[in-house]
């Protein structure tokens, strides 16, 4: 899978938001809804950048252009967790773990709820 770059992942995010597909102005609100201020050039250019790299498609309605992810988030988010946890731990998934306790970015409410989620996830019905 293609890797977007951080504007690129911000474009992405507001398609998303707009349940994968979006107008231009649906891109441009939630943009500004983050507080990002962009020119329209440079919008285009990284809707463009995107497509080319395959994870955008764009079809027309009327006169105007309708972008549509071609990669769910989830999906994304996955890919680039696996490929930093390769990269920063060498895979070693204790290892982000540790790390984010050992920075206090693992609170104890997130612990519970995780290994909540963990038991839950086991259990067969």
């Amino acid at each position: 899978m293609q890797q977007a770059s951080g504007y690129e992942l911000e474009l992405l995010k507001a398609i998303w938001a707009n349940g994968g597909t979006a107008l231009y102005a649906e891109i441009v609100s939630g943009l500004e809804a983050k507080g990002y201020s962009w020119t329209k050039n440079t919008i285009i250019t990284l809707l463009s950048r995107l497509t080319d790299k395959g994870m955008l498609t764009i079809s027309k309605t009327g006169r105007k252009n309708i972008y549509q992810a071609t990669v769910a988030e989830n999906e994304y988010l996955a890919d680039q967790t696996t490929r930093f946890v390769d990269k920063v731990f060498e895979g070693s998934t204790k290892g982000l773990v540790a790390a984010l306790i050992e920075k206090d970015m693992l609170s104890s409410s997130d612990y519970e709820e995780l290994r909540k989620h963990w038991n839950d996830g086991d259990q067969t019905t």
